[in-house]
């Protein structure tokens, strides 16, 4: 009998959530086949299995949520004597090794993370505590030590959220903790639909959390007058040739910092992240190289990226290392707003809904259509002038004639 456990699927990730399952007990699967859906904060990943056999048993059913290494399914492997679980369970490790797609997969159970085997190692090698990637980037900028601090994760893995319980002064945690206590029990009483966040929405929690406390937000609005427009023009593909001019005139927004060494990376290619309102949450695919498509091209790219965020059908690489951001909040309703900056990103511009405004042109009135901006940027690295400089290129080019 072999038990097959979740791999780690990358990204920094400790646990997934069973979103479906391919196979049901007593079918027979090939290697490398779709097992089954997992959903993680990032995407939906396939995970393949990793022998050829039958399943005999499902440890995990859809809604719930896993651990990295938690045993996930058992088979009967094609090929190994029956009573003899040591050979099966050793061909199953190699080729889940050699074979996996979604990560890399320990070939014994004592190479997972908190094992005895793996914490030697790493006191040998690497004397520092067990965090996740974006709970050691946290504590770097927070100047947080990590090593006394335990975390809640399997193993003891540091997670976002202790870093950000360490932080926090000992009489706010006390009084979030007993607000935390009693709200969801009151709301469940009066027939609330109480909700834990996952995927997705935990993964929005996080984020934004991240940004309240690493970033020196500030926005700044004004209004692109489109009257020269001709009827029909493709709004997105316009504002998103805008970025690449904006970006052009100040680089210094198609940048990352990184607070913990104080260094920017300015960049030359544009890769868009574009917030995509989904039922799940929120989901930012990116947009590669923008400043090479032309409108058609971005039209194309546009229509691909919406379907596949809305169907969680995106690729993990296609959610990662966008430059710059883009929320286009006004095909829906809203004017003005403060859209939230992302690190290591440093800017973010939102576009509000279109709309006709009276305006006063040469001594008469006209309605001219106009698209409200609202341009939000670190402080910590941009500046007021660099941010304006940069909204006023776009503007200039959103009210060119096509």
């Amino acid at each position: 009998m072999t038990v097959f456990k979740l791999p780690d699927l990358g990204e920094g990730l400790s646990e997934a959530e069973v979103l479906r399952w391919h196979v049901q007990v007593g079918d027979r699967i090939e290697v490398d086949a779709p097992m089954l859906s997992v959903e993680t904060a990032k995407a939906v990943v396939e995970v393949p299995s990793p022998v050829s056999g039958t399943v005999t048993a499902l440890h995990a059913q859809p809604g719930d949520r896993i651990e990295i290494g938690a045993p996930l399914i058992e088979f009967t492997v094609d090929g190994v004597p029956a009573g003899n679980p040591t050979e099966a369970v050793a061909d199953a490790n190699s080729t889940a090794d050699s074979g996996t797609v979604v990560g890399h997969m320990p070939a014994a159970a004592d190479e997972y993370p908190g094992s005895a085997a793996l914490e030697a190692a790493n006191a040998v090698t690497a004397p520092r505590a067990r965090a996740v990637p974006a709970a050691r980037a946290l504590a770097r900028n927070l100047g947080i030590d990590l090593a006394g601090l335990s975390g809640s994760g399997r193993g003891g893995l540091i997670t976002i959220e202790d870093v950000m319980a360490m932080a926090a002064p000992a009489r706010e945690r006390t009084g979030s903790s007993a607000a935390a206590a009693t709200p969801p029990n009151r709301a469940a009483e009066a027939g609330a639909d109480v909700q834990v966040l996952r995927s997705l929405r935990r993964a929005m929690a996080q984020s934004m959390t991240l940004s309240r406390d690493n970033v020196a937000g500030c926005s700044v609005f004004d209004d692109a007058d489109l009257h020269r427009w001709r009827s029909g023009s493709d709004y997105s593909a316009r504002v998103l040739r805008a970025i690449t001019v904006g970006l052009r005139s100040e680089r210094g927004l198609n940048a990352w910092y990184d607070a913990a060494s104080q260094t920017r990376t300015l960049f030359e290619h544009v890769d868009v992240g574009l917030a995509v309102d989904t039922p799940d949450g929120l989901l930012v695919p990116v947009i590669r190289h923008v400043e090479q498509l032309d409108a058609p091209q971005l039209r194309a790219e546009l229509n691909r990226l919406k379907l596949a965020a809305r169907e969680r059908t995106v690729k993990g690489e296609e959610l990662r290392n966008f430059t710059f951001m883009l929320s286009n909040f006004g095909t829906m309703a809203g004017r003005y707003a403060t859209p939230v900056v992302v690190p290591p990103a440093v800017a973010i511009l939102g576009t509000g809904r279109v709309r006709q405004d009276v305006l006063a042109v040469d001594n008469r009135v006209e309605l001219h259509w106009r698209m409200p901006l609202s341009l939000s940027f670190d402080h910590r690295v941009v500046t007021g002038g660099e941010a304006v400089r940069f909204l006023g290129a776009l503007i200039a080019d959103l009210e060119q004639a096509e």
